[in-house]
């Protein structure tokens, strides 16, 4: 499943420099996530590196975007083409 970014994000920038597939990006007030981009890192590291370097724990699973480990290797592997 794509991540979530909370309301009681900080948009301190840490969590977009470490996104591989470049899912995050600055919003007003937070940042936010392309579910369309996000693969919780499958593919590039065992954890979602976002969620690893958020200073205030706001990144958490979007309940509204449920993808199994197979449908996140997919959609990774359908961005390497398109890259």
């Amino acid at each position: 499943m794509a991540l979530l970014i909370k309301d009681d994000c900080i948009a301190c920038d840490a969590c977009r420099e470490e996104c591989p597939n470049l899912a995050i990006e600055e919003n007003d007030p937070i940042y936010i996530i392309d579910v369309d981009l996000c693969t919780e890192c499958v593919g590039h590291y065992d954890e979602p590196q976002c969620v690893a370097v958020c200073p205030v724990d706001c990144i958490i699973s979007d309940p509204d975007n449920i993808e199994s480990a197979e449908e996140l290797k997919f959609k990774f592997e359908q961005i390497q083409v398109e890259v």
